[in-house]
């Protein structure tokens, strides 16, 4: 449950820093609002997921899927030229992110596998 909520978390960063973008320096209302509800709630969900994995694991997985999230939106809807080596790069981001996954852990594996060099 912490890696779904930590990756509604990242989604919605990628909501509030496109809605950020938008807000034309928060002289917008509408994207403002959308900024300031899903920067909280993210953050929020970002709190609630680090609860179990591991800080370092659980904001690279954030800031990687969110910053991931946002390039692509902004070359979908045309708001940022689409080339290969975005897409090598945005794909390495993607293959971080799920070996991060794939070794984090969570808190306690971490507690114990520190206890086993004692």
């Amino acid at each position: 449950m912490p890696w779904l909520i930590l990756l509604v978390s990242a989604v919605l960063e990628a909501v509030w820093a496109t809605a950020l973008g938008m807000s034309e320096g928060f002289t917008r209302p509408l994207p403002t609002a959308v900024f300031a509800v899903a920067v909280v709630a993210s953050m929020i969900g970002l709190g609630q997921a680090v609860r179990t994995i591991p800080i370092g694991t659980g904001y690279a997985v954030w800031v990687g899927v969110g910053a991931a999230l946002t390039v692509t939106w902004a070359m979908l809807t045309g708001a940022e030229a689409v080339s290969a080596p975005k897409i090598i790069f945005l794909l390495g981001i993607v293959g971080a992110v799920i070996g991060l996954k794939l070794v984090g852990g969570t808190k306690d594996s971490a507690a114990e596998a520190g206890d086993d060099l004692r």
